[in-house]
């Protein structure tokens, strides 16, 4: 029998965005060799796991819609993934609200999957550190461990070796996706040219516009391929580069989302309402860096 006073676990989904991405190199087998500097924003999905007899998935939220409740789901794949390392059945009842762009380079499906590795977690009492939830979250993602791990971080291999990021001030960012969906595949495979080197640093910037410095260094070594794939893309960026107070401009992941750095929320907020105005048919989001995002519920 179930325990049917067992409230609901809730955990958040933030996105995570990538301030930089760099392909350093290429494995035997195909997959790429990352350096990134992954953060989180203080918008994202939520994951609701209940007890339940069997395991099912309810979506709602505005872009329920493009996603289905199918077994190749990321959250599904999660639940079953933890059931299967922790010998348990799959049995509980999972609602996604879906508030993140689907394929879109901000890391929704596997922040969903974090956090579903983190609900279930709690739900069935399992003793799992986070290393274990990470490893268990590589094999659906590559982008898994690190929103496992909830926190600005530097991650390397194809993304199993997360390393904690220096602390990093506080900052505002302007979200954007021109409403289409870029499979991570096509953008890699549509890559070409040589490999860059690691970028990553050790001491924390003092401000928004110290952090902006940085990564001006930097950059995403899969811009070029997105916008080939997706010119809208160049057009986002060429739009969030004429925005007031944009300390820094870039694509994030493997796109389309791309971004606007900002030191201060009111001129965040005045530059996405702005640019809703212009372009209402994208998807505009003003939201904190979050320097330090664990799971919550």
């Amino acid at each position: 029998m179930l325990a049917a006073a067992t409230p609901p676990v809730v955990v958040e989904a933030p996105a995570k965005i990538n301030l930089y991405l760099h392909v350093v190199g290429r494995r035997a087998d195909g997959y790429h060799l990352l350096d990134s500097l992954a953060v989180f924003a203080g918008i994202g999905d939520t994951i609701e796991a209940a007890p339940a007899e069997a395991l099912t998935l309810s979506i709602d939220g505005p872009f329920a819609r493009e996603l289905g409740n199918e077994e190749d789901n990321l959250v599904l794949r999660a639940a079953h993934a933890l059931a299967a390392a922790s010998g348990r059945p799959a049995a509980a009842r999972i609602r996604l609200t879906k508030r993140l762009p689907v394929a879109s380079g901000i890391g929704g499906g596997s922040a969903d999957a974090a956090a579903t590795l983190h609900a279930l977690a709690r739900l069935w009492r399992l003793d799992f550190e986070p290393a274990a939830l990470a490893a268990i979250g590589l094999a659906l993602g590559a982008d898994v461990p690190v929103c496992v791990y909830g926190r600005s971080a530097f991650f390397a291999g194809i993304g199993e070796v997360v390393t904690p990021a220096p602390t990093l001030p506080p900052a505002w960012l302007v979200l954007v996706n021109p409403g289409i969906a870029l499979p991570t595949p096509r953008v890699f495979k549509a890559r070409s040219g040589g490999f860059s080197g690691p970028g990553r640093f050790e001491a924390g910037p003092a401000d928004a516009a110290e952090l902006a410095d940085v990564l001006k260094l930097r950059g995403n070594d899969l811009t070029e391929a997105a916008v080939h794939l997706a010119p809208v893309i160049g057009t986002v960026l060429a739009e969030l580069e004429t925005l007031p107070g944009a300390l820094l401009t870039r694509m994030s992941g493997s796109g389309a989302t791309c971004f606007a750095l900002f030191a201060e929320q009111a001129a965040a907020e005045t530059a996405a309402e702005n640019l809703r105005t212009r372009q209402p048919g994208w998807w505009v989001a003003a939201a904190p860096l979050l320097a330090n995002a664990p799971p919550t519920g």
